[in-house]
């Protein structure tokens, strides 16, 4: 895996069954290690190591059905009664962040009502302040710390 534009971190890597599979510490267990799964575990550190964001209000892989349609956010935020805080979307590194994924998470939001939005492909990332008073969102210069939202 190529290295990216997060701190690095002690990652338990193993191969299962051929696989290459990393170690999610909030799902507890090993997953696929794919581009995607490489991002959303640096991530997640960088949060919780970094920005001191709790680990217990964290989720990865959090099911929405939207209709009969069912979407999965890639990690959620929650405050202390369990409400959706921030959604956090990630692709590859090798996938350029468009208006596309953009559009994707908003949908999301649609369903959660966050305040914080964050799309991420390990080397470029970006923090959206969703401002209720005048009905858009603006993008932040850094990820914020847990304190601070």
């Amino acid at each position: 895996m190529i290295p990216l534009n997060l701190p690095p971190y002690e990652h338990k890597v193993r191969k299962e069954n051929g696989r290459l599979m990393i170690f999610d510490i909030l799902r507890r267990k090993y997953v696929a290690l794919t581009p995607e799964e490489w991002v959303r575990q640096h991530f997640v550190h960088f949060l919780t190591e970094h920005k001191g964001y709790p680990p217990a209000l964290l989720a990865n892989e959090v099911e929405l059905r939207i209709g009969e349609k069912r979407l999965r956010c890639d990690t959620v935020l929650y405050d202390n009664r369990l409400q959706p805080r921030m959604i956090m979307e990630y692709k590859a590194p090798s996938v350029t962040i468009t208006q596309q994924v953009f559009e994707q998470i908003r949908a999301y939001n649609l369903q959660m009502h966050v305040d914080y939005l964050i799309v991420s492909n390990g080397l470029a990332h970006y923090c959206l302040h969703y401002d209720r008073e005048n009905n858009q969102y603006v993008f932040l210069d850094d990820t914020p710390t847990y304190e601070s939202i």
